[in-house]
């Protein structure tokens, strides 16, 4: 899910590099034109992706069936979210660019290493909601600057400022004190297999393996400069659409006992539970849509908007979490939410004003 550097506004959703033109204070167009576009993509991310997280939270903590069971396969959603994702941009490409040269763009045999962590990486972190919580899930995904900073001052002896590390500070404080405080029973009995360590650790290497993939990504977009983002949405979800296929549906043939998500068990799943086939599409949806509205962003706006709105869109999935769908936050867990949110703000605050400061300069 999925798919999204969403904290530097160089990442994407799904394995998708999204634009990265120089942030915009202004532009083209009247300022209540431009006010009425900004109210538009806030209102397309935040409906688009917090829907997504309510589907999210709905298949892996759901009973459905007359027998009550649950829907085990949750890699599944990753499975189907490439394919989606591969028709979405095959369309979007014919539509917008179909009668462009290739010359200059990235071929697509381009993307099949990378596209291994790209399916690894999000297959953890939608695995890891059989462990933890969807608020817990949200706000250790939303620590990709502690992997970054750490991986800077060991391997690379990067300086940061006193402000750089306090956001880090309290973003690391939030999510451990989260992790740590009790966490309510009525949480506790939606999930399939409640254990915080090896939820938080799925995320952990969730961070680390999109972190590879959007840096990835960065350089082939470095390399081939024409490639557009439809480009490398289509390429990503064509080689991840082929592993994850391989995974669920070659390997459980070819060993008696395959260990791993079985695709024929989820499809069938799917045909006694429609419901859940619904809510799989409607994810996936979701999903294709959001990128739309965070493309649209990016071109108008500037990365650090997009980064400001996705922000907030986490804190508002936790939100909607507590409030709709059943998972109470404790006034303490609210406080290490709020933590993690105000170095994120902070985060934010700084790359404004490094802009401004460039923008000066020029």
């Amino acid at each position: 899910m999925a798919s999204a550097r969403r904290g530097r506004g160089g990442g994407g959703v799904n394995g998708v590099v999204r634009p990265r033109p120089r942030d915009r204070g202004d532009g083209g167009g009247s300022m209540a034109g431009r006010v009425a576009v900004l109210a538009f993509c806030v209102a397309g991310i935040w409906s688009a992706y917090i829907y997504q997280g309510v589907l999210q939270e709905t298949l892996s903590t759901k009973r459905f069936g007359p027998e009550a069971r649950r829907f085990e396969h949750l890699a599944f959603l990753n499975f189907a979210q490439n394919v989606v994702c591969f028709v979405w941009s095959f369309i979007m490409i014919k539509l917008w660019s179909g009668g462009s040269s290739s010359a200059g763009r990235a071929p697509l045999w381009k993307y099949w290493g990378v596209s291994v962590t790209n399916t690894i990486g999000p297959t953890m972190g939608i695995e890891a909601l059989k462990y933890i919580s969807y608020p817990a899930q949200v706000l250790a995904k939303s620590s990709k600057m502690i992997p970054v900073m750490l991986m800077g001052t060991v391997l690379y002896g990067v300086k940061y400022t006193f402000p750089e590390y306090l956001c880090t500070f309290l973003v690391a404080g939030g999510v451990s004190s989260f992790a740590l405080l009790k966490t309510s029973s009525k949480t506790i009995k939606k999930l399939a297999n409640p254990n915080a360590p090896l939820g938080y650790t799925l995320c952990f290497l969730n961070l680390a393996f999109d972190g590879y993939t959007n840096s990835t990504q960065d350089l082939i977009k470095s390399r081939f400069p024409k490639t557009n983002p439809w480009d490398i949405m289509l390429g990503m979800n064509l080689w991840g659409t082929i592993y994850n296929a391989v995974i669920m549906f070659v390997a459980p043939l070819l060993f008696s006992n395959w260990p791993y998500a079985n695709g024929f068990e989820a499809v069938k799943f799917c045909q006694d539970n429609p419901e859940v086939a619904w809510d799989i599409f409607y994810f996936c949806l979701c999903g294709a849509v959001g990128q739309n509205f965070i493309f649209l962003t990016i071109s108008r706006f500037g990365s650090l908007t997009n980064t400001t709105i996705t922000t907030t869109r986490k804190f508002m999935s936790i939100v909607v979490s507590s409030v709709i769908s059943g998972n109470p936050l404790s006034p303490k867990q609210w406080g290490s939410v709020v933590m993690v949110f105000s170095g994120l703000s902070i985060q934010i605050y700084l790359k404004w004003k490094k802009k401004k400061g460039r923008e000066h300069k020029e």
